[in-house]
């Protein structure tokens, strides 16, 4: 292996062994603290256009699978280990991580200190990178074109067409149409397991083309980047959580809120692992969470007579969930289906479909 370098902004270079091919993508290196999961973590489409390091140092021990891909390639722009794992055993390996890292074409950087990297991420917060070949010159972070960042990531992981996935219930079925944004394939698997017939969209639908489809429900899903990037859609998502019960995950409750005359802003340096305590307000529970977002909803911006918050962080007191004071609308921001991660929320999905019910949607069949 050859030596490669991770290029920061703000000036820091971080040494490790390259593997794969250098794509000359710059990305806002972000850190995830699951000790598990990393093939999920690596397929998920909210990553898109990010330099992921992990914090867990051992990476690649148990291989990769046929099953447990989130998408159907890898979308992060890079990836920094610090002890990548050659050798997995796991008796469902099919692939070492670092093969599909370099069928992707994204560089990996392995045997970085990983612990200093993330104290950097969390002192500068917001930090910008890119993955170089060659022993760099000091000033070289100065010459790089950091306006990278600015493409616009759902448009590259949305579906382009409309996918009709039909569990093969007919009309017995609640039908919901999926709106992505860069959806996870656990969150489909979610709803079918749910005996759901689901139709996944672009994310560009307009409420004319959702209505046409004709569905019980529309569920908003995860996806990458600033959700304000989405603002010329926002008419379109208030008429359609007016009209249609609705879920929103992650970046699907930042836009449904944002809809609705709040406002975001992007976290220090994001919450993004499988162990995010979340506290549900009207029963007290604490329940564990996987999360990966950087951006919140401003509480002091959410029009009081529309919703009220569901779900609060723990750690640092951020909105988590909120519920439509009088429409069938709620909104979580960590992620339910947790593939990675605990499965502790599912009954969000539960409460989703009895409030389609509810409102006069088709008998929900585990009910």
């Amino acid at each position: 292996m050859k030596p490669g370098y991770l290029l920061l902004e703000t000036g820091e270079t971080f040494t490790g062994a390259l593997i794969g091919e250098l794509n000359n993508m710059v990305g806002e290196v972000v850190f995830n603290t699951s000790m598990t999961g990393y093939q999920e973590i690596l397929t998920d489409p909210s990553y898109a256009g990010q330099i992921l390091t992990f914090c867990y140092p051992l990476i690649g021990n148990y291989g990769l699978n046929d099953l447990d891909d989130e998408s159907l390639q890898a979308a992060v722009s890079g990836v920094i280990i610090g002890d990548l794992c050659e050798e997995p055993s796991h008796f469902q390996a099919t692939k070492k991580l670092s093969e599909q890292l370099k069928e992707a074409g994204i560089p990996v950087l392995a045997g970085v200190d990983t612990r200093a990297l993330v104290k950097v991420i969390r002192k500068h917060h917001t930090v910008k990178g890119i993955v170089v070949g060659g022993q760099p010159d000091a000033d070289a972070w100065k010459i790089v074109d950091w306006s990278g960042l600015r493409t616009f990531w759902i448009d590259h992981v949305s579906a382009k067409n409309p996918v009709v996935y039909d569990n093969g219930n007919g009309n017995d079925s609640i039908h919901v149409v999926l709106m992505d944004y860069g959806y996870k394939k656990s969150i489909l698997n979610a709803l079918l397991e749910a005996n759901c017939k689901v139709t996944v969209v672009p994310y560009y639908f307009s409420y004319e083309q959702i209505s046409a489809l004709k569905p019980d429900g529309v569920l908003f899903s995860n996806g990458p980047g600033d959700p304000m990037q989405l603002q010329p859609y926002f008419s379109d998502i208030k008429k359609i959580t007016e009209v249609f019960p609705a879920l929103g995950i992650c970046l699907g409750h930042q836009l449904i809120a944002l809809a609705h005359g709040a406002n975001t802003k992007k976290l220090a340096y994001g919450h993004r692992g499988g162990n995010h305590p979340v506290k549900e307000l009207l029963t007290g529970k604490v329940w564990m969470t996987s999360q990966n977002h950087g951006y919140v909803v401003v509480e002091e911006s959410i029009p009081a007579t529309s919703f009220q918050v569901t779900f609060r962080n723990v750690n640092d007191k951020t909105v988590e969930g909120l519920q439509h004071n009088s429409l069938p609308v709620q909104t979580v921001q960590f992620h339910p289906e947790a593939h990675p991660g605990p499965s502790d929320t599912e009954f969000v999905f539960n409460r989703f479909l009895h409030q389609v019910a509810a409102a006069g949607g088709r008998r929900y069949a585990k009910a």
